[in-house]
C-alpha cells in the first residue's frame, strides 16, 4: 500500500488527538508482538484505532488484514465505528471514491466468540465437525439441560439440591470442563482418586467430610453433564463453552489452520486481554503464537480482572509474553498507558493507594497519574451512619441535591457491591421526585413487584420452595401472621415425619425405619397448604389455626392448584396467568405510588426479558426460565448482558457491571465491613460439586492448593481462598473507585436492618476517611461506634402495615366509582322497563355532556361526602347468594376479623382477593364489570380468562383483581 501518513505528529494532526508520549510509543511500534498494560481512563481504544490507522496509513498492512477481538457485540461495534471514522478522518479511506467492483477493504473486528464461530465454520471439518452445527441460545440451554435431567434414570442420592438448582449446577460444571479443555473421564477419574485417598484420612470436622461428599455429587453431576453432551451432539447443536473449546483443539491439533489465518491477518489487536479464559488463550496462542512472532497486541489491565469467577485467568495477561514470544525465544515487548483523562487528581490519589498491593503482585502496572492540570481536581464525601435506614436515607438526599442544584441525573451512578440494597435505594430516589432506572436483570430480581411474581412461579415449580411461599404468605396480599405460619411449618412437619409406629402395621414401621434417608422427603409448606382444601381429606391434627387464616389459606391453596394446571403452557402464558390471578398488574397500573416508582415498567421490562428467553426456543418452558433466573440472581455480578438506557435517569447497577463504563458522579453504598469488600471466599471445589478441582484447571498455579487431607490443610487451602478473594475485592474495589469523573460519594452504616452484630466500616470506607482527613474530600457524618452492649435499634422498629389492595388516589377513585354507578343505575333501570319498552331509550350515559359532569343525578361530584378511610368496613355474608339487580350483586367473600389468637388483619376479601384495607368503601368498585348491557354471571378469574380487571370471584371467594 502507499504511505499517507510518515511521522506520528502528522496522525496527531489527522485524527485530532493530543496523544502522550506513551500512547504515541504504543501507536508506532513496530508490526510486532506485544501487550500494553491500559490503566483505567487512559484511553486504550483509543490507541488501538490509531494503531490501526497508524498501520494503515504508513503502508504496513491493508485494511482487510487487520483482525480485532473484543468481549462484547457493543465493544465489537464501539471499535469498529472509531477505526472506521479514524481511517475515514486520516485521509487513508476514501468513502465517496468506493468502485463497486473492487470495494475497499475493512478491518474485520468481532467478538472472542464470534470469531471461534466462524473458525469452526470454516474448518470444523478438519475436526469432524459438521457445518450445519447451530449454536445453542441461552433460553435452549437451560430447557436442553431441564430435559436431560427429567429423563435422567438415575438414581442420583447425591444429588440433592432443587430441581432448578441442578439445572444450574450441570450448565456450570459442562461450562468449566469446557473452559479447561478437560475430558469428562479426566474429572471422573481425578475423583475416584481422591475418594480412594480419603477412604484412608481422618475425617475430623465437618468441613473434611464435606469432600469425599462434593466428590460424589461431582461423580453423578459429572454423567448428567455427559447426558447433556451427547443430547447437544444427537440434536448438532453447539454452545459457547463448546465453541472455544473445539476452536482450541483445532488451533492446537491443525498448524495448518494457524498458518492460513496468520497470512490473512497481518496484525491483530486482543481487547480486554485479562478476561480471556484459559481456552480462549490456547485458541489465539494456537493460531498466532507458540513463537511466530506473529504481530499481535493485548490490551489489558490485571488491576481490573474481576472476572475470575466466570473463568477468566489474569494469568493470561501476565504470561503473555511468552505465550506470543519471538521465533529466537524473545519475549514480546510490554508497554504501559498510565495518564488517566477520565477522573481528577484527587480521586486517582484514592484509587493508586487501594490497588498498590496489585501492581505489586504484576509486572508492568503503574500507578495513574491525572492529565496535567488536573491534579487538584476531583471530590471524595464519605459517611458513616448508625443504621443502614440512615444510610440509604443520606445517600437518597445527596443525590437528590444534586439533582436540584443542576446535575444531569443521566451523570450520576449508584454502585452497590450486591444488588440486595436495590429495592430500599430505588424507594428512596422515587420519594424524592428523582427518576431512576436499576439496570440488569439481577437487580430487577430484588425489586418487590418482580420478586414477588418469581416467588410465585417457584412455589408452583417447586412445592418445596418454603421461602418464596413464606414472601407471598408474610406480604401484603396475604398477610399471614407470625403464629398461623409457625403453625403451618409444625403441619408440615407433621407431613412428613410420621407418628411413631405402634407396632402393629408393618408398612408402618417399614416407612418409620427408612424415614429421613429419602431426600426427596423434604419438609414443603405448599403441602400444608394444600390440606385447608376441602378435597385433601385427612384427619385434623388439632393445631390452633385462627378462623381467618384457614380462609386465607385454602383460597391461597386454591389458586396455586388452578395456576398448577397451566404449567405446560408456553412460558409467557404462564406468567401472564399468574398476574391476572394475583391482580398484580391490575395494581401496579392503578395505585400512583407505584406508578411514580415507575413499577409498571419494571414489571415490562422483566417481561420483555422472558419474552426474549421464551422467543429464542418456542418450549421454553417455566423450569428452565427459573433456572436461568437462578443464575442471575447468584451471579449478579454482570452476568447478563444489560447496558444502562439512554433515558436521563439515576443509574443504579452492581460494580461489576459498571466496568468500561463512566459518569460524573458515583455513589458507593454498602462500604461495612464482610461486605464490601466481601469476605467470602469464592465457591470451593472441596465442598461443591459443580466446580472443577483446581488441580485440573489450565490456571491451577496462580489458585491455592490443599497441602494435606487434614484439619490443618483444609484451614490452610480455606485462609488461601479467603487471600484471594481480598484480592478479587481489591480489583473490583479499584474498578468502582475510579468510575466517577468528578465526585464519589462513599457511605456505609453500624447496623444492617436485620443483623444482630454491628458492621462498621470496611477498610473501603476507611481508605475513604484517610483520603477525606488528609485535605482530598469531606467527612460529611462519621457516628460513634456503638456500646459493647448495644443493641440493633432497627430489630426493635416494627415494619408498617402495607396495604393490598395498592394505595389509590382518593379523587380519581371517587370520581369513577360515580361514573360506575352512573352505569349500574342506566343498567338497572333497563332492567326494570315493562315489556315492549326495551327498545326505546330511557337516557344513559350517552346522554350526558362529558364537559359538564354536574349534570350526574342532578348534582355536582364534588356534593358527596369525601371518603372517609376509616369509616369501618361493613359486613357481608360469606356465602350470600348474588343479588337480583346487576349493581346489587356484590362479592360475598370477606370475612370477619381474625381473633386475638393470630395477628392477620381483618377481610381478606375485597379487591385483589386478599386482605383489604379498612375503610373501604361498601359497594363501590368491587370488581363489578360494568362494561356490559347483558345479565352477567360470576366467573373465577383464577382461570385468567376475561378482560383485566374485571375478574369476579366464584361463591368460594377466590381472589381476583380491580378495576382500575
Amino acid at each position: 500500500m502507499t504511505a499517507r501518513i510518515t511521522d506520528p505528529e502528522q496522525l496527531n494532526e489527522l485524527l485530532g488527538i493530543p496523544f502522550t508520549p506513551e500512547q504515541t510509543a504504543c501507536i508506532t511500534a513496530p508490526p510486532a508482538p506485544q501487550v500494553i498494560v491500559a490503566g483505567a481512563g487512559s484511553g486504550k481504544t483509543t490507541v488501538m484505532a490509531a494503531r490501526v490507522v497508524w498501520l494503515v496509513g504508513t503502508g504496513q498492512v491493508a485494511p482487510e488484514q487487520v483482525l480485532g477481538l473484543t468481549f462484547t457485540n457493543k465493544a465489537a461495534g464501539e471499535l469498529a465505528e472509531r477505526v472506521r471514522k479514524a481511517l475515514v478522518r486520516a485521509g487513508v479511506t476514501d468513502p465517496d471514491a468506493i468502485d463497486p467492483d473492487n470495494p475497499p477493504g475493512e478491518p474485520r473486528i468481532s467478538t472472542y466468540h464470534a470469531f471461534a464461530g466462524q473458525l469452526l465454520t470454516d474448518h470444523g471439518l478438519r475436526i469432524g465437525l459438521e457445518p450445519t452445527a447451530r449454536l445453542l441460545a441461552d433460553a435452549t440451554r437451560y430447557q436442553l439441560a431441564a430435559r436431560v435431567l427429567r429423563e435422567a434414570p438415575g438414581p442420583y442420592p447425591s444429588l440433592t439440591r432443587s430441581f432448578p438448582s441442578l439445572v444450574s449446577d450441570l450448565l456450570a460444571l459442562d461450562a468449566e470442563l469446557a473452559e479447561h479443555l478437560v475430558r469428562p473421564e479426566q474429572l471422573a477419574a481425578y475423583d475416584a482418586e481422591l475418594l480412594r485417598t480419603l477412604q484412608s484420612a481422618r475425617l475430623s470436622n465437618a468441613e473434611l467430610r464435606k469432600v469425599p461428599e462434593a466428590a460424589a455429587a461431582r461423580r453423578e453431576l459429572l454423567e448428567l453433564t455427559v447426558r447433556y453432551r451427547e443430547a447437544k451432539r444427537a440434536r448438532d447443536l453447539l454452545d459457547f463453552g463448546d465453541q472455544i473449546a473445539l476452536s482450541a483443539e483445532l488451533a492446537l491439533t491443525r498448524p495448518e489452520v494457524g498458518t492460513i489465518l496468520r497470512d490473512e491477518f497481518r496484525v491483530v489487536l486482543l481487547d480486554e486481554y485479562q478476561d480471556t479464559s484459559v481456552a480462549q488463550r490456547l485458541l489465539l496462542s494456537g493460531l498466532f503464537g507458540q513463537g511466530t512472532g506473529h504481530p499481535v497486541t493485548a490490551v489489558g489491565d490485571p488491576c481490573q480482572a474481576i472476572y475470575g469467577w466466570r473463568g477468566a485467568s489474569v494469568a493470561n495477561l501476565d504470561d503473555f509474553p511468552t505465550h506470543f514470544a519471538y521465533p529466537d525465544d524473545r519475549l514480546a515487548t510490554r508497554f504501559s498507558l498510565s495518564e488517566n483523562r477520565r477522573s481528577g487528581g484527587r480521586l486517582l490519589h484514592l484509587a493508586n493507594g487501594l490497588a498498590a498491593p496489585l501492581r505489586a503482585m504484576h509486572q508492568g502496572v503503574e500507578a495513574l497519574r491525572p492529565a496535567p492540570g488536573a491534579e487538584r481536581d476531583g471530590m471524595v464525601r464519605c459517611a458513616l451512619l448508625p443504621t443502614h435506614a440512615e444510610e440509604i436515607e443520606w445517600l437518597a438526599d445527596s443525590i437528590a441535591h444534586l439533582v436540584r442544584t443542576g446535575k444531569e441525573p443521566g451523570e450520576i451512578a449508584v454502585l452497590c457491591r450486591t444488588a440486595g440494597d436495590f429495592p430500599e435505594i430505588q424507594g428512596a430516589l422515587v420519594a424524592r421526585d428523582v427518576p431512576v432506572e436499576v439496570v440488569g436483570l439481577s437487580g430487577l430480581l430484588h425489586l418487590p413487584e418482580i420478586a414477588d411474581l418469581v416467588a410465585v412461579c417457584e412455589v408452583l415449580q417447586d412445592p418445596g420452595a418454603n421461602a418464596s411461599l413464606v414472601r407471598l404468605l408474610t406480604g401484603p396480599r396475604w398477610r399471614i401472621g407470625p403464629r398461623d405460619l409457625a403453625l403451618l411449618g409444625r403441619r408440615a412437619r407433621l407431613l412428613v415425619h410420621r407418628t411413631p409406629a405402634d407396632g402393629k402395621d408393618p408398612d408402618e414401621r417399614l416407612a418409620a425405619a427408612v424415614e429421613g434417608t429419602d431426600p426427596a422427603e423434604v419438609i414443603s409448606l405448599a403441602d400444608a397448604l394444600d390440606t385447608f382444601l376441602e378435597s385433601a381429606g385427612g384427619e385434623d391434627d388439632g393445631l390452633p389455626f385462627s378462623a381467618e387464616a384457614r380462609i386465607r389459606f385454602a383460597r391461597l391453596a386454591a389458586e396455586l392448584r388452578d395456576l398448577r394446571r397451566s404449567l405446560a403452557d408456553p412460558l409467557m402464558d404462564v406468567l401472564h396467568r399468574v398476574l391476572a390471578t394475583t391482580g398484580l398488574e391490575v395494581e401496579l397500573s392503578a395505585s400512583p405510588h407505584a406508578l411514580a416508582a415507575r413499577r409498571r415498567e419494571t414489571l415490562a421490562n422483566f417481561l420483555d426479558t422472558a419474552a426474549g428467553f421464551a422467543a429464542l426456543d418456542g418450549e421454553a418452558s417455566l423450569l428452565a426460565f427459573l433456572a436461568f433466573l437462578r443464575t442471575a440472581a447468584q451471579y449478579e455480578k454482570g452476568l447478563d448482558n444489560a447496558l444502562p438506557g439512554g433515558e436521563n435517569t439515576v443509574k443504579v447497577l452492581t460494580a461489576h457491571k459498571s466496568k468500561g463504563l463512566e459518569w460524573d458522579v458515583v455513589a458507593v453504598p454498602g462500604l461495612v465491613t464482610k461486605h464490601f469488600p466481601n469476605d467470602q471466599a469464592r465457591e470451593a471445589w472441596t465442598s461443591q460439586s459443580k466446580v472443577l478441582p483446581h488441580a485440573l484447571r489450565g490456571d491451577a498455579a496462580t489458585l491455592p492448593d490443599v497441602p494435606s487431607w487434614d484439619a490443618k490443610g483444609l484451614k490452610a487451602f480455606k485462609d488461601s481462598m479467603k487471600d484471594h478473594q481480598h484480592t478479587e475485592e481489591l480489583r473490583l474495589g479499584y474498578v468502582t473507585f475510579t468510575r466517577p469523573r468528578s465526585l464519589l460519594l462513599g457511605s456505609g452504616h453500624w447496623w444492617g436492618p436485620t443483623q444482630k452484630r454491628r458492621r462498621g466500616p470496611s477498610a473501603f470506607l476507611r481508605a475513604l476517611y484517610d483520603h477525606c482527613a488528609e485535605g482530598f474530600g469531606e467527612i460529611e457524618v462519621w457516628a460513634d461506634e456503638p456500646e459493647e452492649d448495644a443493641e440493633n435499634p432497627s430489630l426493635r422498629e416494627t415494619a408498617g402495615d402495607q396495604a393490598w389492595p395498592l394505595p389509590l388516589d382518593a379523587t380519581s377513585l371517587s370520581r369513577r366509582r360515580e361514573a360506575a354507578d352512573k352505569v349500574l343505575r342506566h343498567l338497572d333501570a333497563l332492567t326494570l322497563l315493562p315489556a315492549g319498552l326495551e327498545d326505546q331509550d330511557p337516557g344513559g350515559p350517552e346522554d350526558l355532556d362529558p364537559g359538564e359532569p354536574e349534570d350526574l343525578d342532578g348534582g355536582s361530584w364534588d356534593d358527596e361526602p369525601p371518603w372517609d378511610p376509616d369509616a369501618p368496613e361493613p359486613e357481608w355474608e360469606e356465602d350470600a347468594p348474588p343479588a337480583d339487580l346487576p349493581h346489587q350483586r356484590r362479592e360475598a367473600g370477606a370475612a370477619g376479623g381474625a381473633g386475638p389468637s393470630a395477628p392477620v388483619p381483618t377481610s381478606p376479601g375485597g379487591r385483589g382477593g386478599a386482605p383489604a384495607r379498612t375503610g373501604q368503601r361498601p359497594g363501590r368498585g368491587r370488581g363489578t364489570c360494568a362494561s356490559s348491557r347483558a345479565p352477567r354471571t360470576p366467573t373465577s378469574s383464577t382461570s385468567g380468562a376475561g378482560r383485566p380487571g374485571c375478574g369476579r370471584s366464584t361463591p368460594t371467594g377466590s381472589p381476583r383483581p380491580r378495576t382500575p
